[in-house]
């Protein structure tokens, strides 16, 4: 009764601190997981055991709503599945590319998200709404620039980081959509959607599966640490998603540029011209000015 009642006392400030927690989470997580796969644990594996750690722990405290868990819309298979790739891809792109241009690829998302709106919710799209897509696709354009090539995707880590950013954008709509999807259902549907896909990934793969008995107890921890803070950035991201204005959330979540910049600066030799850092600027502004876009 205590907490609720904090909770509900502090309820912004709490809502911009789950925001916060995440952008901080989903902008060093790469680390570790480059940890794992230079230790010979590839970025498939260590999603599917961190994930499995996950599901079980989150299966075990909330047991007494399975049965509400299992009655859910069938939309949440599609959440699950959708959600699942965004999860995966952005992982592995972020393990084998260069940290800050699979995060500006990925930022892209608000010009996905303004389409799918528009196709699929049948949302119009204003004068700002185009002005959004103008920008990012300038800013990728300049960004992607290569002399003799079309402006694409350079390696598989950035198509990945793309189709994790479409992906994204998709997942956004599908909840809008399924507005009566539960959090912990939701939050489920998404690590069970990661465990699906890296089960595809292993079965296409021609490496061997790393055996947890094979670990060291170091690399066990790392896992059950990651899954931990994967579980607590899940449910405080959509605490404060739930309790914050979009505009507002939109812009808190922009910090995840900031911390993955700045870890990458001091855990990588990785640089980006000043090409690329302008392409990227664009993108950024095209994904504050969609924020400023929404309604609160």
């Amino acid at each position: 009764m205590l907490i609720h009642s904090l909770l509900k006392k502090h309820q912004g400030q709490f809502a911009v601190f789950g925001l916060l927690f995440g952008a901080v989470c989903w902008g060093v997580i790469w680390y570790p997981y480059r940890i794992m796969q230079e230790a010979g644990i590839s970025g498939v594996a260590s999603s599917f055991y961190t994930y499995v750690i996950a599901v079980c722990i989150f299966a075990l405290v909330l047991h007494k709503q399975w049965r509400a868990a299992i009655n859910q819309p069938k939309i949440i298979i599609l959440l699950a599945i959708v959600a699942g790739w965004t999860n995966l891809s952005y992982v592995l792109a972020i393990i084998d590319g260069e940290v800050m241009r699979v995060m500006l690829l990925f930022y892209l998302s608000p010009l996905w998200t303004l389409a799918l709106a528009h196709f699929w919710l049948k949302e119009r799209t204003d004068k700002r709404g185009l002005a959004v897509i103008i920008l990012s696709l300038i800013g990728a354009f300049i960004m992607l620039w290569q002399e003799g090539a079309l402006p694409l995707p350079n390696n598989k880590a950035e198509w990945l980081a793309l189709s994790a950013g479409i992906g994204f954008s998709l997942t956004n709509v599908i909840t809008r959509y399924a507005s009566n999807l539960s959090l912990p259902a939701k939050s489920m549907a998404v690590w069970i959607g990661v465990l699906l896909m890296s089960l595809v990934f292993i079965a296409l793969q021609d490496a061997p599966f790393p055996n947890p008995q094979d670990m060291s107890m170091s690399q066990c921890l790392l896992m059950f640490l990651v899954a931990i803070l994967l579980m607590a950035a899940t449910l405080l991201v959509q605490y404060g998603i739930t309790h914050t204005p979009v505009n507002k959330a939109s812009v808190l979540f922009m910090f995840e540029l900031v911390v993955a910049a700045v870890a990458s600066y001091f855990l990588t030799d990785e640089t980006l011209s000043a090409r690329e850092w302008f392409g990227g600027a664009l993108i950024v502004v095209a994904a504050l000015f969609a924020a400023a876009n929404e309604k609160a």
